[in-house]
Parts: C-alpha cells; structure tokens; sequence
C-alpha cells in the first residue's frame, strides 16, 4: 500500500487485527474496515493461503497470531505486539471473542483502563459496594514504550471464570499500542503468577470499532468455553456505556472531561495519545 498522509503513521505503519482466524477459516471470506478502508481477506481451503486487499488493492503485510489476521496497511515499522506469557508450555492462549462497538477505539481501550467502573458495571464479577475505594496507585508512561500502571488493586467477587470465591486482586495495566492493552492480573489459584488479558481493538472508522479480546489463563482447572463466555459476558456489559458515550470520539484534551485520583491511568493514556501524535479516533487537544 502506498503513504496515506491522512492518518498518522503510528497506525498506518502498525498491524492491526481484522478477523478472527476460526472464522476466516469456516467461511473463507470476511470483509471488514481498518482505519475507513473496506478490507475483503480471502482464505483458500486447499492452502490455507491468505490474501488481502484494500480497494482494490493488494496489502502485502498479512500475519497470523495468537488466532487473528492480522495486517498493516502502510510499510511495518515494527513487530507484531509480543506477550511472551503466551509462549508458557502451561497457558491456554485462545481468541475470546470479536464484538463491534459503535465508538471510538481509544474509548474502549480507555475504559478497559478504567477501574473505578468495575464495582457499578461489573457488580457481582469484578467488583461491588461497599468496595468502591481505588487505592493510589502508579503510573509511567513514555513515547516509546506506551503506559504502564502498577500497584492496582480491586476487590472481586469473581475475578475469573475459575475463581470460587472473592479476594483482593492484583492488576497490571500496559498500553503497548494506540488500540491496543494488555491486563495482567493475578491468578485465583496461583496468586504468585498472573493471567493475561488483550484488548485487540480493531478501528474501523473514528466513531466504530471492533473490540477483539485475547486470554491467557493458567491451564489449570480453565475450560475454553467457559473462559470466551465469561470474556465475551463482561464486554458485554461494558457495551451500551461505551456506546452511550458522548462524543464517539475520545477528547485529549485534560479540560474536556473531569478525572479523578483513579482515573490516573486514563488520563496519562490521553496525553500519551497526544504526546504520539494520535488523530484517528480522537479529538485533539487545542
């Protein structure tokens, strides 16, 4: 694909996931957007080959991993996003789902990182009162490697489909990429070691998304089903708020919305955002 000077190079030059391979696999053909291009991806049976194209034209980075396609529009300027957990001999690393939410990718990724939502939204699973206090915790960020916060800690009644009963559980957040965030969080059988779980957001148009999820849980005692279910459960519930934003776009502008102590890791991804010249899905701070 040639340069778009339109969209930023930052996404146009970075892989992206557009379908889910099971289902590539069992229909052969989807037909999708990625950042306002139609993208139709073919897949013959007999070769497993898997071709690409954007009006008309061929996209020459195609890749498959962790269960996506996934493809970059402009010229690669770096790597596939890499979580070395998924190479544990001991994890089942498995796609949870694809679900298309009509707002802006920086809004979904945004409130993935948003913990004070947990107990109201997610009440029963991955919070309720009275434990609504988010206890400070910290925040680093930089051009280059994305943000990161640590020290999180929530109380939850279900942290997992395997978990039997409630506990304090620890969280790590990392933003790797525009649209794209990782949650580790602490296992309810073996505390020590964490899951992992990446939102893969795909940004169809500035107001529309796909939210594509990844887990790697522990083996031990993790149905597949159950684990897609619980994932595509609470996403679920987090839908109609996304959708119900107002604007579709995210403002990174530190006047445009009010945050709070605990909404430190939302408000260091906007100026990120920012900081890295992001557009695509964004209103700009003035």
């Amino acid at each position: 694909m040639p340069d778009n000077p339109s969209i930023e190079s930052v996404l146009w030059d970075d892989w992206h996931v557009v379908a889910d391979l099971a289902r590539l696999e069992r229909y052969g053909r989807h037909v999708t957007q990625l950042l306002g291009r139609w993208i139709s991806l073919d897949r013959d049976a007999a070769t497993g080959r898997i071709t690409a194209r954007v009006e008309n034209e061929s996209i020459g980075s195609v890749d498959i991993k962790y269960g996506y396609v996934w493809v970059c529009l402009g010229n690669p300027t770096r790597d596939i996003v890499e979580f070395a957990e998924c190479r544990d001999v001991d994890r089942l690393v498995a796609p949870a789902g694809s679900m298309r939410v009509a707002v802006s990718g920086l809004r979904a990724i945004e409130n993935f990182l948003d913990l004070s939502h947990l107990a109201f939204v997610h009440a029963g699973y991955l919070g309720e009162e009275p434990y609504t206090e988010i206890k400070p915790y910290s925040v680093e960020s930089s051009v280059d490697t994305g943000v990161r916060a640590t020290g999180c800690n929530v109380y939850q009644p279900k942290a997992s489909p395997i978990a039997t009963e409630g506990f304090d559980v620890d969280y790590i957040y990392a933003v790797l990429r525009p649209y794209i965030v990782v949650l580790y969080k602490a296992n309810p059988v073996q505390l020590e070691r964490k899951d992992l779980i990446a939102l893969l957001v795909q940004p169809e148009t500035e107001e529309s998304c796909v939210a594509h999820m990844l887990t790697c849980y522990l083996t031990r005692d993790t149905d597949p089903a159950a684990v897609r279910n619980f994932q595509q459960f609470i996403f679920g519930q987090d839908r109609p708020i996304l959708e119900n934003q107002v604007p579709k776009r995210l403002p990174l502008s530190a006047r445009s919305e009010v945050h709070v102590r605990a909404d430190l890791a939302c408000a260091t991804y906007r100026r990120w955002l920012s900081d890295t010249g992001v557009r695509f899905g964004a209103i700009p701070a003035t």
